[in-house]
């Protein structure tokens, strides 16, 4: 008992110095991390006038001079990265004069060298660095890291490293198939990577787009969300019919998104497609494109088993007019179960949100709809149709 007893009690002090340790530890990093910062700001001081020599001569002809005098490791690397947050900043030939300034420097090759090192935070930062001096000699290396480093931290770091400094198309695919190979539903920060480079991105997109792999097709799908670029319309019709599901819904959304003018055969097949989210994407475009000729697809799409195509219906529905509004108050008069509800639902929707007029076309068409409403409910203005839920049918959606 008393042998069990001064194990516990040693136990207890050498976790207790463990503890002190650690504690002294936190203390010597916060203080040495302190000391750092401090000499960081005093070695920024020390150069303005290097920096506000390099500014006013970023436009000359001549090239950037190198840092002056002997400096220590730390003095270069605040320079650097003063001279990576001009290269964030700016475009064109002043940014690859600040590019060459860094190689010239002999930054580059400092970094390279510590993608090398045991320590994996120093692999990460030089890696960083790297990617925000644009520097293409690095990329076969940062390749080779990407091929064989397994999914972490780290291979986010280089393939954005990579998309900055790659100088050819086939470097970035590469670096998009090390990226995805490991499975992870990562398409959407794949193409805000993508879109860093600094290659031509409506080329990069276009080879992408015609790619065999779909998650190459996905990737360029997600980039090109808020990106203008005609040259990829072509591709994105011939993507509206592919067979896979995800490629398909993703091309649909976005060949809608650049307001095409829709033939009646196409509105037909994409609305009888059969992945929901492509039926609810198109019924929805149909109303903000004024599509009056498909209101008896739209009035069809209400007795969808999906409550997403049916809701986006309703909605369009109420956006075409008179003619769309009409239909609602019929179903919503005459017509029964799950498309009687969303009927109802937007019907009185509609009326509230447009009563709400400035314009004097916003108070024609809401007097319009009014009549309509009164023709079919025999109500007046203050007397409005019972909120119904629109409830009914699938909601995996």
């Amino acid at each position: 008992m008393e042998a069990h007893l001064t194990i516990a009690i040693y136990f207890i002090y050498v976790c207790l110095v463990l503890i002190g340790i650690g504690i002294a530890l936190l203390f010597f990093m916060k203080i040495r991390h302190i000391r750092i910062q401090r000499k960081k700001e005093f070695y920024l001081q020390k150069h303005q006038d290097y920096f506000k020599f390099i500014q006013l001569h970023l436009n000359g002809v001549s090239a950037l001079p190198l840092p002056p005098g002997s400096l220590t490791k730390l003095e270069r690397r605040v320079i650097q990265e003063k001279s990576i947050e001009w290269i964030e900043q700016l475009k064109g030939d002043l940014r690859e004069k600040l590019i060459t300034l860094c190689q010239d420097a002999g930054f580059v090759q400092d970094d390279i060298k510590l993608l090398d090192s045991l320590f994996y935070g120093r692999r990460i930062a030089a890696a960083y660095r790297l990617g925000g001096m644009r520097s293409a000699e690095a990329v076969p290396r940062l390749l080779s890291m990407m091929e064989q480093e397994k999914y972490s931290a780290l291979t986010i770091v280089l393939a954005r490293a990579i998309s900055k400094s790659a100088e050819r198309g086939d470097q970035l695919k590469e670096m998009l198939h090390h990226l995805l190979r490991h499975g992870k539903p990562i398409h959407n920060m794949a193409a805000d990577i993508i879109m860093e480079t600094r290659l031509d991105a409506s080329r990069i997109l276009v080879k992408l787009l015609e790619d065999e792999n779909s998650d190459f097709v996905k990737v360029a799908l997600a980039a090109m969300w808020g990106q203008a670029i005609p040259e990829v319309v072509p591709a994105l019709d011939r993507l509206v019919v592919a067979e896979e599901k995800d490629v398909r819904a993703e091309a649909v959304k976005l060949y809608l998104s650049s307001n095409p003018v829709l033939k009646d055969e196409t509105i037909r097949d994409l609305m009888s497609d059969s992945d929901w989210e492509v039926r609810a994407t198109v019924a929805k475009s149909l109303g903000t494109m004024h599509a009056a000729g498909s209101i008896p697809l739209l009035r069809t799409a209400l007795q969808d088993a999906n409550w997403w195509v049916r809701n986006n219906s309703a909605e369009s529905l109420a956006l075409l007019g008179e003619t769309g509004f009409e239909v609602l108050c019929q179903i919503a008069k005459h017509g029964s179960g799950v498309e009687r509800e969303i009927a109802l639902y937007h019907i009185e929707r509609t009326m509230l949100q447009d009563g709400d007029h400035q314009k004097l076309d916003q108070m024609v068409a809401y007097n319009k709809k009014k009549l309509l409403y009164e023709r079919y409910f025999g109500v007046s203005e203050s007397t409005k149709v019972r909120q119904v839920a629109a409830v009914g049918g699938d909601y995996t959606a």
